[in-house]
């Protein structure tokens, strides 16, 4: 079976809903164990339950990626499972504003989370991932790479996640860890529909079909794309990619200005 993950054992953070979910469910499907992350443990049980309904294995273990602490006992834990294959940085957080509208603790909040999570589950994993020749799998943004109104710190820390992408791939690639990350553009989660139900009161679809059509392809992405995008990362199948930026956008970055 092409895009197998038969016995491999991946780790996910933000697990529990929207486009980790996604990936869950789809690295479920292909075979691998999935051991999620997620500081609502409650969220991720849904998962959980949709994951043994295949007749896979998933595990939850409440951690806030921020800190360092808990990221280095919940992969302990893990590590005491069996080998530790991949690791799909996924959880982060948004914060909409210009320079002038991002307060020092915006920019403290994004950081802890967008980068210092980032950088923690590596941290943590990387001794078990070169025993393995593992694979790591970061979700960067578009913002990673263009410039998006309004999305300064967000950009900011995006930005670090595209670089740190770069510089793991480089410094690993004697011990056989492929790292590459995926840049989504819009993307239809609950978290989109959240934020126009908060800020559109009336003008939910009005506001939906002009942020769809952002995209030049005309809609947003569905978590289930970028999911499969992750999956075929994490395969054998993409043994000859590494140190790589995925846009997976509808043309958003090379194409808007055409």
């Amino acid at each position: 079976m092409k895009f197998s993950l038969e016995n491999k054992s991946a780790v996910v953070t933000g697990g529990g809903s929207g486009i980790g979910k996604a990936i869950c469910l789809a690295l479920a499907e292909q075979g691998a164990i999935v051991h999620i992350l997620e500081l609502n443990k409650e969220i991720a049980e849904d998962t959980v339950t949709q994951i043994e309904s295949m007749g896979s294995s998933a595990f939850v273990y409440c951690c806030n990626v921020a800190v360092q602490s808990e990221v280095i006992a919940a992969f302990e834990e893990i590590k005491t499972k069996g080998s530790i294959d991949i690791l799909i940085n996924n959880a982060g957080i948004a914060h909409i504003g210009n320079l002038e509208n991002c307060k020092e603790e915006d920019l403290d909040r994004l950081y802890d989370v967008n980068i210092k999570g980032v950088y923690n589950c590596m941290y943590a994993s990387i001794e078990s991932l070169k025993k393995s020749s593992g694979v790591i799998v970061n979700m960067a943004s578009i913002a990673s790479s263009v410039g998006i109104n309004d999305r300064f710190a967000y950009s900011m820390t995006k930005g670090a996640v595209l670089t740190m992408t770069y510089s793991v791939a480089k410094d690993y690639l004697a011990d056989g860890i492929r790292c590459n990350c995926i840049s989504p553009g819009r993307v239809h989660t609950p978290f989109v529909d959240g934020f126009i139900n908060k800020n559109y009161p009336g003008r939910e679809k009005e506001i939906f079909e002009k942020l769809s059509k952002t995209q030049p392809i005309g809609r947003m992405g569905k978590p289930e794309e970028v999911a499969n995008l992750a999956v075929y990362l994490c395969s054998e199948e993409a043994s000859f990619i590494t140190g790589t930026n995925f846009p997976i956008d509808g043309g958003f970055v090379t194409l808007n200005g055409s």
